[in-house]
């Protein structure tokens, strides 16, 4: 009999249950937020968590653009800048940042503090890493090889830190050949205790067993080195995110088999493992035991002829070292029926093996359930040719639901009821659903079917279906699904596309619910389409003219337009016209008065009347005036008659001259002179 053995520390360590714990009260509080990459490198785990309504940002630019949302901040923790660039857009932060990597920091700004060169040993691209550097400002550099730890060049003074999840004896090595190169090292053993158990419990196991199976993301930093740990006392490694990844008939062979998990596996994952592996084990030793005989197995087929009949049951020769025996409740479905009447001695009938020992030496038959076995035939052909098909639920049971194909009792696992994850499996009984059988078995009477695989298909159908009718540079209809900081995202058919915030409005906007909301109908442009990467770059201003080439091809220089006040500076009001462009009213060319600053005129949202004085074509700018239309007002208003009044002639100074009778002129200067003789 096979065996299976859990390793010690397997599963969630410290910091990760932790981060699941506050993240799940968080949203209980707050309801949908936002998280920074995956809350944990578990796909099943992260596709639950998307239906409590965290949502994974991965774009650098999207986190960058989140204000005054909900953000949870995930266990590897981030780079400080970037925390405080999202505390002082008024985000609302979870910081579930485990507390050993954050001990870490402390480390590591205490030796920048002192001048000495920091040295972390790690992945440079793993988000620990990231937010353990940022703490290091310019002082700090990240090595992962031997040969790096050769090559890099030593200050005075080193300390060195390592990722919480290396291998302690890889961090040794590297920490030897530092120490050789520059005596004045301080090194810190920052290496999760967990981690380092669960690598130890890992290595115990796998040296014991016939093949390990490591459990965990594919791109898990702890659950790659379990499994590179594993590899090295183990030839027949298994590195997987969940048991379902592996065939059957690999793990078949094998006697005693070992399990073990990252850190950011929950332990229904392993347990569903456990489970999986220890069901196998009870179907090898059925199967070794029913192959002990050689001529007929439990639920067979055969003929047989029969030797007697009573009143209670059938006795038949099966050509077995014991007869069969069939009871009355086995001959029909009838219960009435008396077994005289369905047969009599030397009868040749088909059988169906219920059990090969009764406990008396004779063999359990029935006639009645033959019709339904031959059932299986139905069922083997529906599974090679894939059929997808209806059954109606019948109960709820451990690890599952039940149903029947073609009158056969089938299992469907609760990992494969739908494509997203069912915490409560009780709505479903009663329900029809598509299925498909993803494993048969005739012989051990087996049928797994899924509904899941038919959702996938669907939704994949769709999908593609949807690309194949998105050609970049179309207008399309979509419906607009949900709103973010950074733009909005459209269903196009079954695939969503993102309208980002700049390609909302040929105007600055805020806030994309300044344009659309939640179930808006609207037209939007393809910039471009990934299918590879599922992205879709939508554009929501492309299916309008812009403004600027509405405005030049509808007004020129010395047009009057109107238009609405939309800012104001010191040095002018920007005015937004009916085309849709923005216009300078310089302050100057508000008034023929003259005017301070233009909110002693205006307010924003005030509609004006405006001369277009300048269009520049190069720069897009628009002069606008107010006083060169009170200026043509005044040249038109008629100029007022002046009267001149005539003035007097003036009259000779009798102090200047006097004039004679006789025509001389004579002075009075020349009289007092005269006078004086």
């Amino acid at each position: 009999m096979n065996n299976v053995r859990l390793a010690d520390y397997a599963g969630f360590c410290f910091g990760v249950k932790r981060a699941v714990e506050l993240t799940d009260l968080w949203l209980k509080k707050h309801g949908e937020s936002f998280c920074l990459g995956d809350l944990v490198h578990n796909k099943r785990l992260v596709e639950e968590y998307k239906n409590k309504g965290l949502t994974p940002v991965y774009e650098n630019d999207a986190i960058i653009a989140l204000s005054n949302e909900n953000i949870v901040i995930r266990a590897h923790g981030i780079d400080v800048n970037l925390m405080r660039t999202l505390e002082s857009q008024g985000n609302n932060i979870c910081d579930t940042t485990c507390p050993l990597v954050c001990r870490v920091y402390e480390f590591v700004e205490d030796a920048v503090k002192k001048g000495r060169q920091v040295i972390i040993v790690g992945d440079e691209n793993h988000p620990e890493i990231i937010g353990i550097k940022s703490r290091g400002q310019n002082n700090t550099c990240v090595i992962n090889s031997e040969e790096e730890a050769n090559d890099i060049f030593l200050q005075d003074a080193v300390t060195l830190v390592s990722q919480t999840t290396n291998i302690p004896n890889y961090y040794h090595k590297i920490s030897n050949i530092i120490k050789l190169r520059q005596p004045n090292t301080e090194i810190i053993d920052t290496i999760c205790q967990a981690t380092n158990q669960r690598q130890t419990a890992c290595a115990e196991v796998a040296s014991n067993v016939d093949a390990m199976v490591v459990i965990g993301g594919l791109h898990s930093s702890n659950t790659s080195k379990l499994a590179k740990v594993a590899s090295e006392y183990n030839n027949n490694v298994f590195h997987v995110e969940s048991i379902n990844d592996i065939d059957n008939k690999k793990l078949k062979k094998f006697t005693t088999i070992g399990i073990t998990a990252g850190a950011s596996t929950p332990d229904w994952i392993i347990k569903e493992a456990i489970s999986q592996m220890e069901n196998l084990n009870n179907n090898e030793m059925m199967e070794a035991i029913e192959s002990s005989f050689t001529r007929i197995h439990k639920g067979d087929i055969v003929k047989g002829e029969v030797i007697f009949v009573t009143d209670s049951e059938v006795m038949v020769n099966i050509n077995y070292r014991s007869d069969g025996i069939i009871a009355h409740d086995e001959l029909s479905s009838d219960p009435t029926v008396k077994p005289a009447d369905l047969f009599k001695p030397g009868d040749e009938i088909e059988v169906f093996v219920i059990k090969i020992d009764d406990g008396d030496g004779n063999v359990v038959l029935s006639t009645k359930r033959v019709e339904s076995m031959k059932n299986w035939d139905v069922v083997a052909e529906r599974f090679e040719k894939e059929e997808e098909f209806e059954v109606q639920i019948q109960n709820v049971v451990k690890g599952g639901l039940t149903c029947t194909v073609d009158s056969l009792n089938a299992f469907m696992p609760a990992s494969h009821v739908s494509a997203q994850f069912v915490k409560n499996l009780d709505q479903f009984k009663g329900q029809t659903m598509m299925v498909k059988i993803i494993d048969f078995d005739k012989s051990k009477r087996r049928i797994i079917v899924s509904r899941k695989v038919v959702e996938m298909k669907e939704i994949e159908s769709k999908r593609k279906e949807a690309y194949a009718n998105l050609k970049e540079g179309e207008v399309v209809k979509g419906i607009v699904q949900r709103l973010t900081n950074f733009g909005a995202f459209v269903d196009l058919n079954g695939v969503d596309g993102l309208i980002h915030i700049s390609e909302i409005s040929w105007n600055r906007v805020k806030h994309p619910k300044e344009v659309v909301s939640p179930g808006d109908e609207v037209d939007v442009y393809i910039i471009s389409v990934d299918e590879e990467k599922n992205r879709i770059a939508l554009g929501l201003k492309q299916t309008t003219e812009e403004p600027w080439a509405h405005f030049t091809r509808t007004v020129k220089v010395g047009d009057v337009v109107k238009g609405k006040i939309v800012n104001l500076l010191d040095f002018g009001a920007f005015v937004r016209l009916d085309s849709g462009v923005d216009g300078l009213l310089h302050v100057s060319q508000i008034s023929r008065d003259h005017v301070e600053k233009p909110s002693d005129c205006f307010s924003i949202g005030d509609e004006v009347e405006v001369k277009v004085t300048d269009i520049n074509m190069d720069d897009r700018k628009i002069s606008l005036s107010i006083r060169a239309l009170t200026e043509e007002v005044k040249k038109e208003e008629p100029k007022e008659k002046v009267k001149v009044e005539k003035k007097p002639e003036p009259k000779e100074d009798i102090v200047d001259s006097y004039s004679s009778d006789d025509g001389f002129n004579t002075t009075i200067g020349d009289i007092f002179n005269l006078n004086n003789k």
